[in-house]
């Protein structure tokens, strides 16, 4: 059976991204290290998507009207596995063999591998075509569920992504909302500085898709976006995020892309998201 629909609760919706981040740290802190800056920044959109959007059953992951969710930015893979976890999907403890000889939660994604998982990712910027290609088999075959795809800005230098983009116009896939972690950081650097792509979102408008911008750490703001309807033009939502975002020694200026994880790091991390959590009731 699919999860029951509920009122969107926002305060609900931040206790389950803290959650996710505590529990995404914790995976880290066990593995040594990691992806934590991507991890961090998309936290939230994964907490409105896994909390209050997608219709899924934990208990039945194959479900065929099920939702899906493409995480195309597949070394973030950590958020998507304690998401996962919280969500019942395997037990949390599982969440402490990240990267660890025999683990099912590899560095990136993997559905041969990790309950939950719906598509294998990693190789930056072939997540969209196979979710272009997941929306329109279920439009073709009649099934019901739409297809959620997490891009990266710095992944967008990918050529392939603006192939994907032109075929989900050209035959309106509106059953496809494409979301754009936007935290303007990549693996060596500002996404501004080693290939500009900016103004994304007149890109996204000329390539045929309604575009909605948001603070991607707003799950308020997320919500409104995501749970509205589509008219005839598939959807792109900017989700402008700050990488490392909630956890503190990776909210910097430097290279925070992949980072050991030490347990007082952990500790500290953990600390100050329950007391920013708790600043907010």
């Amino acid at each position: 059976m699919p999860s029951k629909k509920k009122q969107f609760n926002a305060l609900e919706t931040k206790r389950f991204a803290a959650e996710i981040r505590k529990n995404c740290i914790r995976a880290l802190e066990s593995a040594g290290s990691g992806h934590i800056g991507g991890s961090m920044s998309v936290a939230d959109v994964l907490a409105v998507l896994y909390g209050d959007i997608m219709n899924i059953d934990p208990k039945n992951p194959q479900w065929e009207d099920r939702d899906w969710l493409v995480l195309s930015k597949g070394h973030c893979g950590p958020a998507l596995y304690a998401t996962l976890a919280l969500k019942g999907y395997f037990d949390k403890e599982e969440l402490l063999t990240l990267n660890k000889g025999g683990t099912n939660l590899p560095s990136h994604c993997d559905r041969l591998k990790t309950t939950g998982i719906d598509i294998s990712t990693g190789s930056l910027g072939q997540g969209l075509s196979l979710a272009s290609g997941v929306a329109l088999g279920k439009r073709l075959q009649g099934i019901p569920g739409k297809v959620f795809a997490i891009l990266g800005d710095g992944e967008l230098q990918e050529g392939q992504n603006w192939e994907a983009l032109m075929f989900i116009a050209h035959r309106k896939l509106t059953n496809l909302v494409t979301l754009v972690d936007n935290n303007r950081r990549q693996l060596d650097g500002y996404v501004k500085d080693i290939c500009n792509e900016e103004d994304l979102g007149k890109k996204f408008d000329a390539f045929g898709f309604e575009v909605r911008r948001v603070n991607g750490h707003d799950v308020s703001a997320l919500y409104e976006a995501i749970s509205r309807e589509a008219g005839d033009r598939p959807v792109a939502i900017i989700c402008d995020t700050e990488k490392g975002h909630g956890c503190c020694f990776a909210e910097f200026d430097g290279f925070n892309h992949y980072m050991p994880v030490s347990h007082e790091d952990a500790e500290r991390a953990i600390a100050e998201i329950d007391r920013r959590l708790e600043a907010e009731l």
